[in-house]
């Protein structure tokens, strides 16, 4: 056997899909090699018998028409390895000792377009990205019939390669914004991507960074969205879902399917985002304040009120607060990782026990129980599930400062927040730009 044909074979000794099948094309001997797996190797055999038999023009057109009219291309072994891994096929010739490259009839492993999973839509397309890039982009060029429209695709990973996708207009998108991550995509090209964590440390995000640098999103309408304000879309062969990058404030009230409704609709809907995004950071530290700290602004009947549903809790508020919002955010996790068909049961009915047992056993008190669920609603309120992790996350900042400052620390923490925000920067974008309208990053 050919040297060239055993190191590929050794390569794959360990792949029982891994596979070397003798053809006979147009007369001439040659072997077809790739993954059982990811090629379609009898319909590709067929289509590839009924053309040659059809067929009566010269070798080299039947060759191109055979496989799908792509050209083959000369290749050696180590590029012959990485593109079987890529799902193609490679055809050797033992006659020539030339391995060509060709498109197979791949193996149907996706999931057809469905509706998004983890968004919802009330009016308008229900459409989402599944795992296939090349898919993915094709519905992003059926919603932007643009010249415009500018896709550059690069091969990243040392030893598990995967594709990744840049997506932009490149009349409205930010050059400079493009020419960092290109240049960090060139600059990273041998590390592997297996998570986000991945990808943000490709991009050179540090790696205690709060912020995410992108929005990540599974419906077409806001990557269109985000592409007519100039941002870039990153799709990541594997990952149903678009990056739009770079991601801002105003983007965790702001969604592009609230267009779909009237102006002064839309307007109350993202001021009630913006609302409960302030709820979920002030209520639980204003409870610690008022109760622990600062008693003495609230009025007689109210402080007596509060006083008498605390009545034998023998924790001080701050403790008290911690282990509701411990035990609400197990209750998220919870609600997340179980199954579709029992999870919501489950966390209801945890949730009504468990809040019902630690009021009974004058553990916590009752106000404390409506502050807790108010601000769990509210944090649901925000756009993007990694916006409203910031906010779970960040409220403890500001119980921390309300514990030891009273109402001023409430202040503190806000001030120390807004702060943080206005300090970062996406790609040299501030974090806390507002939106620009059509052709600016924002």
């Amino acid at each position: 056997m050919n040297s060239i044909i055993v190191e590929i074979n050794e390569a794959f000794k360990d792949a029982e899909d891994f596979f070397i099948e003798p053809f006979s094309l147009d007369g001439e001997a040659v072997l077809l090699l790739g993954l059982h797996s990811i090629v379609n190797l009898i319909k590709t055999k067929e289509i590839l018998k009924k053309d040659m038999d059809t067929s009566e023009v010269n070798h080299s057109i039947k060759v191109k028409r055979t496989f799908f009219n792509r050209k083959g291309v000369e290749i050696n072994s180590e590029e012959a390895i990485e593109s079987i891994l890529q799902g193609k096929l490679i055809v050797y010739s033992k006659e020539k000792n030339i391995m060509l490259l060709f498109e197979p009839l791949p193996k149907e492993l996706n999931r057809s377009i469905q509706p998004p999973a983890n968004e919802n839509v009330l009016q308008g397309p229900l459409d989402s990205f599944i795992e296939d890039m090349s898919t993915n982009i094709g519905i992003v060029r059926k919603k932007v019939s643009s010249a415009h429209l500018s896709v550059k695709t690069y091969t990243v990973g040392s030893d598990q390669k995967k594709k990744l996708s840049i997506v932009y207009l490149d009349d409205r998108a930010d050059k400079g914004v493009i020419k960092k991550i290109i240049s960090h995509i060139e600059m990273n090209q041998h590390t592997n991507i297996l998570y986000l964590q991945d990808l943000c440390r490709f991009m050179g995000v540090r790696k205690w960074e709060v912020i995410p640098q992108y929005n990540n999103t599974e419906m077409p309408l806001e990557a269109v969205d985000g592409l007519n304000k100039g941002r870039v879309i990153i799709f990541v062969d594997g990952f149903p879902f678009a990056l739009i990058l770079p991601h801002l404030l105003w983007d965790m009230f702001a969604q592009a399917n609230d267009r779909n409704y009237a102006y002064p609709i839309m307007s109350a809907i993202r001021f009630l985002r913006v609302v409960g995004a302030l709820i979920t950071l002030i209520f639980p530290a204003l409870y610690v304040a008022l109760v622990a700290v600062n008693p003495e602004i609230l009025k007689i009947e109210l402080a007596l009120s509060i006083a008498q549903s605390r009545e034998g809790i023998p924790y001080p508020p701050f403790v008290e607060i911690t282990i509701m919002l411990l035990i609400l955010e197990l209750i998220i996790e919870a609600s997340i990782r179980l199954p579709l068909s029992i999870g919501p049961t489950v966390t209801m009915v945890g949730g009504i026990v468990i809040g019902q047992a630690v009021v009974d056993a004058k553990l916590v008190s009752n106000l404390l129980i409506i502050i807790v669920a108010a601000t769990s609603i509210a944090n649901s309120s925000v756009v993007g599930f990694q916006n409203a992790l910031i906010l779970r996350l960040l409220k403890y900042v500001v119980v921390i400062f309300a514990s030891i400052y009273g109402v001023l620390g409430i202040l503190s923490g806000l001030v120390f927040i807004s702060a943080y925000f206005a300090s970062r920067e996406i790609f040299g974008i501030p974090y806390t730009s507002l939106t620009k309208g059509r052709g600016g990053i924002g």
